[in-house]
């Protein structure tokens, strides 16, 4: 996968939390991160198959089911 390096503004608390994470922590929050503006920037689809989408996606990058619920939780 092509990635590239861009800048967003979050809140201090968002910023805190990324600060602290671990390497691996980083790959996936990107990794949901880059999957979430996708989908919102992208066409219209069904949330279904927009969920199932973005857990395989997550699953074949190394996110666990339990993980990607857990972050999706913390919102």
């Amino acid at each position: 996968m092509d990635t590239r390096e861009i800048t967003i503004r979050v809140d201090a608390q968002a910023a805190k939390v990324y600060a602290a994470a671990s390497a691996e922590e980083h790959g996936k929050i990107d990794l949901l991160l880059s999957l979430r503006l996708s989908q919102v920037t992208g066409p219209s689809e069904s949330l279904e198959r927009v969920m199932r989408e973005t857990s395989k996606a997550a699953q074949e990058r190394g996110l666990t089911e339990r993980e990607l619920d857990e972050l999706l939780r913390e919102e």
